[in-house]
């Protein structure tokens, strides 16, 4: 029978957690989970959290959900894996077909983690122009603030200076352009103007530097890692626009924003655009089993068709278009279907703006903003250690939140109602006020 205090000198003593300073947990408890349901986290005392991040922004419909677990077991009888190199299985087909549908790109290359993703679209990118006889475009470009991933090829277009100093060595440098975060505008600068200002950056880059540039890669409309920083849509077009201009491929990093939650399925749709590839993680199980996409154009697919092996893509993992993960997909899809997810958030997302404007209107807030699923604040003049303060206010009151930096930001699962968001507003503007007295 396991008990939290057990379970947690066991964990500490066994297990080395992500993104953690570990010598934190002498002060900071880490939080042991016995089980799951909906919105709410357990713990093995009684104890609920609400998941206001659905689980590092994974879980679209609500831990346990029967229809995912369903499709799971009823794969679990048939095949569970298959290696994909010389091998076919119909989850990964219907799979790659429906994802094609969706998106008007072709054939899908697995992984298995956002970062994975990342890592097969920057190698597809210069290898397609290696292919078409153009290897000196091997560079790529990236937004200032951006974040892809934390493997090497990830870091080169990361640019958070905690995840990525440490292994500046290891890391080959590429070009970073201005972010188009409209908080980053002078004072009397109109987000539009300031808009235009990044997209020149842009521009100017594309001009120097195009003949080594393979790709633009891009997370659409919000920045996950600087604090939810959302900006224009124009911005987003315009880049598709500058990319087709200098011959420069434009990757979509859909891994955060992808399958709803900007408010559409994916992110590029609301700039009218098309990627030539796209990456997809986090959601697209339901936040059941790790699976990651990248999606391209058939132009970039056609590059690599050839009768010499080294013109092929020869990047591979062991569970790549794994079955049981492919089926939790396939679930994933038919909830966004049959639920009529997409409509139904639009509606879900307007009422709980009303409820959630409290927040808006308190002194310490700034930057109120909102897209799709995601709600996001800066907290003005934060306190040194305002975000680790926060969090562990905030499971006093029974929500899991998790700030970066000065921003805190709720990005719930879809199933989340109005008498959950007053909680959670409750919740937060209490953990809010403490953490600033302290």
């Amino acid at each position: 029978m396991h008990n939290n205090q057990s379970l947690l000198a066991r964990s500490l003593a066994a297990v080395w957690h992500p993104c953690t300073q570990m010598k934190r947990h002498e002060s900071l408890p880490l939080v042991p989970i016995a089980r799951a349901d909906g919105l709410w986290l357990t713990d093995y005392d009684g104890h609920r959290l609400l998941d206001g991040v659905s689980s590092w922004w994974v879980n679209l419909f609500g831990h346990n959900e029967p229809r995912i677990k369903a499709a799971i077991s009823a794969q679990m009888e048939q095949l569970e894996h298959v290696m994909l190199a010389g091998f076919t299985h119909a989850p990964v087909v219907e799979l790659s077909e429906q994802l094609g549908a969706l998106t008007g790109l072709g054939h899908a290359f697995y992984g298995s983690d956002g970062a994975s993703a990342t890592e097969i679209a920057l190698k597809m990118a210069a290898h397609y122009w290696r292919n078409l006889g153009l290897p000196q475009k091997s560079r790529f470009v990236y937004l200032a603030d951006s974040y892809h991933g934390e493997t090497l090829g990830a870091l080169s277009v990361t640019d958070v200076p905690i995840f990525r100093t440490a292994y500046a060595p290891l890391v080959r440098e590429n070009f970073c352009v201005q972010s188009p975060d409209p908080r980053l505008a002078a004072p009397g600068e109109s987000a539009a103007d300031y808009t235009q200002r990044a997209l020149a950056d842009l521009a100017r880059v594309l001009a120097e530097h195009s003949h080594e540039i393979a790709a633009l890669i891009i997370e659409p409309l919000v920045q996950g890692a600087v604090g939810m920083a959302m900006y224009a849509a124009e911005y987003l077009a315009q880049a598709r626009i500058l990319c087709d201009q200098y011959q420069v491929l434009l990757i979509a990093d859909e891994i955060a924003v992808g399958f709803g939650r900007t408010g559409s399925m994916f992110a590029c749709e609301q700039a009218g655009i098309q990627p030539d590839l796209m990456c997809l993680s986090k959601g697209i199980t339901g936040g059941y089993l790790p699976l990651a996409v990248v999606l391209c154009r058939d132009a970039i697919y056609q590059a690599f068709y050839s009768d010499e092996a080294a013109r092929g893509f020869l990047h591979s993992h062991s569970y790549t278009g794994n079955a049981l993960a492919c089926a939790a997909a396939l679930a994933t899809l038919e909830i966004f279907r049959t639920d009529q997810v997409i409509a139904r958030n639009r509606a879900l997302s307007h009422e709980l703006n009303q409820i959630f404007a409290p927040l808006a209107a308190h002194p310490r807030v700034r930057h109120w903003r909102q897209r799709g699923m995601i709600w996001a604040f800066d907290v003005l003049d934060a306190p040194a250690g305002f975000a680790s303060r926060f969090f562990q206010c905030a499971l006093a009151h029974g929500v899991l939140l998790r700030p970066v930096g000065n921003t805190v930001y709720f990005m719930p699962p879809y199933i989340i109602q109005p008498e959950d968001a007053r909680l959670l507003l409750g919740a937060t503007l209490r953990a809010l006020d403490e953490s600033l007295a302290s």
